[in-house]
């Protein structure tokens, strides 16, 4: 089944994202260039490639998060957020549910979503090489830390 384009507008108003010179051009962050003054859980290291902080995007941030080898997150989540995650390189698990008893596991390759408001605790599974993930957000990079639990309540994780 073909998709139903006839609802998007294919024609707009774009003038909002001209530079000083008035063109709408891309907008490019060179690698190393990155931002990295974004929402941050102690531990992940986030760094923006596309954000309101550094080009004229309104709904969208794009960056990259960094794991070392046995993190894991604080409870946490994105505000209204929506999050996409690409597992660029290493192995991930992601804690959620009611008392954090549920998880998913993910390896290089996997993508993800994780929904508004869903309180979660991300983790790099193994204890001896980086997690890189690539990570999109609408509208920005939220990051609302709450309070965390234990290693020892989290199922599989002492032992994994």
């Amino acid at each position: 089944m073909e998709p139903d384009f006839s609802k998007y507008v294919l024609e707009g108003d774009n003038s909002a994202y001209a530079n000083a010179s008035g063109l709408v051009v891309p907008v490019v962050t060179r690698g190393g260039l990155e931002v990295g003054a974004t929402g941050q859980s102690t531990g992940a290291t986030r760094v923006s490639g596309v954000s309101i902080q550094h080009t004229p995007a309104t709904k969208l941030w794009f960056g990259k998060v960094s794991n070392e080898p046995g993190y894991r997150s604080v409870t946490h989540h994105h505000g209204e957020a929506e999050t996409g995650g690409y597992v660029l390189s290493g192995r991930a698990r992601i804690y959620f549910g009611e008392k954090f008893e549920d998880y998913v596991d993910m390896e290089e390759g996997d993508w993800v979503f994780v929904p508004p408001f869903m309180p979660h605790i991300e983790c790099n599974l193994s204890r001896t090489k980086p997690l890189t993930w690539m990570t999109t957000r609408t509208p920005e990079n939220i990051v609302v830390n709450l309070p965390d639990i234990a290693d020892a309540a989290l199922r599989d994780w002492l032992n994994r």
